[in-house]
């Protein structure tokens, strides 16, 4: 299980406020689909929040410890029904090696570059 600071702890917690659930756990308990689901979640997004349904405070407590002991990944918050997990996303070879290019057929991220982009259309049709 991966440890935390305070103060990255504080971070996460304050990232994490606007997050949906992306995984629930029901009558069926820690399923190994459930906890396929949460390492899933946990590669794409490195913060989550997990629903419990249907379980006593302790059991809360035992199955934080449970599922950040199985995925090996930090317990952010636990807080009420919900709980908060984290574990840094892998870095992967072709990201990392790859610079960070726009290709010309990807959309424009401003209005700006998309009028241009335009106005560049225009001009090569009309040739």
């Amino acid at each position: 299980m991966i440890q935390l600071t305070t103060e990255q702890r504080k971070a996460l917690r304050a990232a994490a406020h606007h997050l949906n659930p992306v995984a629930s756990l029901g009558q069926q308990g820690l399923t190994p689909a459930v906890l396929a689901e949460i390492d899933r979640a946990l590669k794409a997004h490195e913060l989550i929040k997990v629903k419990l349904h249907g379980s006593e405070r302790d059991d809360r407590a035992a199955l934080l410890d449970e599922i950040c002991a199985a995925v090996h990944c930090a317990p952010v918050q636990h807080i009420g029904n919900i709980l908060i997990l984290w574990r840094e996303k892998p870095a992967t070879e072709d990201t990392a090696a790859k610079p960070a290019t726009r290709r010309s057929g990807s959309k424009p991220k401003t209005k700006k570059q998309a009028a241009a982009a335009l106005e560049k259309r225009r001009t090569r049709s009309a040739r």
